[in-house]
Parts: C-alpha cells; sequence; structure tokens
C-alpha cells in the first residue's frame, strides 16, 4: 500500500507551505503540477521526494487513478470544478483533502459522502484557515453538550500578501458565486434557519467585534464554507457566518447588488474573472499580529457561551492543517465519507497546529 502524500499545485503559495508542513511532521510530499522547472526547484527547496508533471486537472486525475497515492491534498481552485474530477480519482485507492472555503465547493464534497464511505475513503474539506479556525471553536464549545439553538461565527484572518496577480483560480472563485447551493440564487447570501439554508443578504448582519487583544473589527455576513461546517459541527438549526474581509462601507453595499446583477451574464461574467486574474496585487504586511477565529452559541435553557482560537499568520495555518491531516490518516484510521476538519479529529486539531482557545461565558 502507499505512503505518498501528493500535493496538487505543489509550486503554489498554498502548496509550498503544505510541503513545509509536511517535512515538519516527517512526511516527504510529492508535488505534482504542470510546471517541470518549477517543481524541480521547489522539490529541492523542500525536500520533496519526486514531482509528477500533469499539465490540467484531468491529467492529474488519470495519474491519480494509476498511483493510487495514500493521500491527495488538492490546493487548486476554484473547487467547485475541480473537487469532483479528483475526488472520482481517489475513491479507488486514496484520500482527499482540500484547502475550500466556499459553500459551494464544500457541498461538492459533501455529494460523494455515500460513495466514499462505501469505498472506504475519507474525504476532508475545508482544510484551511477559515473553516477550521471557526469550526474548531464550535465544536470546542459544543463538548458534552446538547447541540446548540444558534451558532455565530467570525472569521477574522490576518495573512501576509504576496506580490502577484489574482490568478484564474481566484478570479473564478470570487466571481462565480454560488451556482448548485440551495436556499437562493447564485449571488445572494445564505444562512441557516430552521436547519435549511435560506437567502440572506450578503453584508448583512454586521458587528463590531472586540478581540481578545483589546483591537475592535467590523464582521459581516458572507457565504463561506464555515457557515455550512458550522451547522455540520454543531447540529444548530439556526447557523450566521461572518468575516472582517467582507467590504462594509456603505459604498460598496450599495454597489454590490448592481454588479451581481451584471454577472449572471455570462459573457459579463467570463470577462470580469478574466480581467481580474490579471490584476497585480501588492506585497502586503499582515494587518495584526494575531488571526482569529471565534464563535458564539446559544441553547434554549439561555446558556451562552463564546470563544475564540487564536493563531498567527493565517496563510501559516493553512499550510499546517493539510498537513496534520494527511499525517493523521497515514499513521491512524479515519472514519470514511465527507467531513470538514475539526468535525473529524476535535478541537485538538487546531492545537496540534499552534492554535490556542480562548474560552468566556
Amino acid at each position: 500500500m502507499s505512503t505518498e502524500v501528493w500535493i496538487l499545485g505543489g509550486t503554489g503559495r498554498s502548496g509550498r507551505a503544505v510541503a513545509g508542513e509536511l517535512v515538519r511532521r516527517g512526511v516527504t510530499p510529492v508535488l505534482v503540477g504542470r510546471d517541470a522547472a518549477r517543481l524541480t526547484a521547489t522539490a529541492a527547496e523542500y525536500g520533496a521526494a519526486r514531482t509528477v508533471v500533469a499539465g490540467t486537472v484531468a491529467e492529474m486525475a488519470t495519474e491519480i487513478r494509476r498511483r493510487q497515492p495514500a493521500v491527495v491534498i488538492n490546493t487548486i481552485g476554484p473547487f467547485t470544478t475541480t473537487a469532483a474530477p479528483i475526488i472520482q480519482a481517489c475513491l479507488p485507492g486514496s484520500h482527499y483533502i482540500d484547502l475550500a472555503n466556499d459553500l459551494a465547493a464544500l457541498t461538492v464534497v459533501f455529494g460523494f459522502d455515500t460513495a466514499a464511505t462505501a469505498a472506504g475513503r475519507t474525504l476532508v474539506t475545508g482544510a484551511g484557515f477559515g473553516v477550521t479556525a471557526t469550526e474548531s471553536v464550535v465544536v470546542k464549545l459544543c463538548e458534552n453538550r446538547p447541540a446548540p439553538d444558534s451558532v455565530r461565527v467570525n472569521m477574522v484572518p490576518s495573512l501576509g500578501m504576496e506580490a502577484g496577480t489574482v490568478g484564474e483560480a481566484l478570479a473564478a472563485t470570487l466571481l462565480d458565486g454560488l451556482p448548485g447551493v440551495p436556499g437562493g440564487g447564485r449571488y445572494d447570501g445564505r444562512r441557516y434557519l430552521n436547519g435549511r439554508l435560506v437567502k440572506s443578504r450578503i453584508g448583512s448582519d454586521r458587528e463590531n467585534l472586540r478581540l481578545p487583544d483589546g483591537t475592535h473589527v467590523t464582521t459581516a455576513s458572507i457565504p463561506l464554507g464555515e457557515l455550512m461546517a458550522a451547522h455540520h459541527a454543531s447540529g444548530a438549526p439556526t447557523v450566521t457566518s461572518a468575516s472582517s474581509e467582507f467590504p462594509s462601507s456603505p459604498l460598496i453595499r450599495a454597489v454590490l447588488p448592481i454588479a451581481t446583477a451584471l454577472l449572471t451574464i455570462t459573457p459579463i461574467r467570463t470577462y470580469a474573472k478574466r480581467k481580474l486574474a490579471t490584476t497585480k496585487t501588492p506585497a502586503r504586511p499582515r494587518p495584526r499580529p494575531h488571526s482569529w477565529g471565534h464563535a458564539r452559541l446559544h441553547w434554549n435553557d439561555g446558556t451562552t457561551l463564546e470563544g475564540w482560537l487564536k493563531l498567527g499568520d493565517a496563510q501559516t495555518f493553512t499550510g499546517a492543517i493539510p498537513a496534520e491531516l494527511a499525517h493523521r490518516l497515514l499513521t491512524t484510521p479515519a472514519k470514511p465519507g465527507s467531513h470538514t476538519p475539526a468535525a473529524l479529529y476535535g478541537p485538538t486539531l487546531a492545537e496540534a497546529c499552534g492554535a490556542e482557545y480562548l474560552i468566556t461565558t
């Protein structure tokens, strides 16, 4: 049986971060990508076992079926289009991990739950900062308690940015909206109400959060993967997710409905993705010393619990989570089916990746 861990997109920022964290855990990765020269250089820098050159997702899937590595880590977005073919290739012989953080992609992965269970394979989606940081707090607060009545999670990342371009994958993730997600249209927000996804307004439910270090941020509702993760992890019928990354100025909120209405027109959306992909982004330092995951849970007996997950750079954490997951999948049996990280391994997963819980009551 193979013990190889493949990183799809091994030369990208996330792929390199995962490779470094795997090596720290004594796991020698295999880097997979389309540029042979960059793969060779990255493999030498990070001590990878070898490289696999594959120019398309279809070619990667073919190689996965042929060689059946133990674990495949997918860092290639948009995950709404890459997850399904890679998972189908993994089911005969490989566990699967991805870094998705959008509702549409998590919906795709959870759609494979029955097939993965039957095949004895473990699929883990949302193995990055947003899902794992917020979901971990929810799981921590739910320990030895019944399902809460309502949950709100807030994602407050802090990460440095490399200079470069937005890229096709991120542009598609940002502009494609939520195709195939029940409860509303492609560019509507979402929340859980009575256990079902329903439409909400993007940018609503604004909250001024006082962070444990005494600083303040504003968060607003946005339908990212942590919404589904918090619902699955807690069993709460009412769930809201919010992020400090959403532009919450009155001007942006006024323009957003017009912009999303235009993006429903396929040629306009295609053009917008192409232009956004080539947009240059400057390097920038981390805006604050720490990143935070936050959750507030209410029970129908009047109990309220609140907690935080404190960590450093969100990108570093995003590298550590899939590496820790892969290490555990290699060394211990895991429950087959589709999962998010903390729902599968509990709150200790985040601690193993350098995070710390701060629980208030």
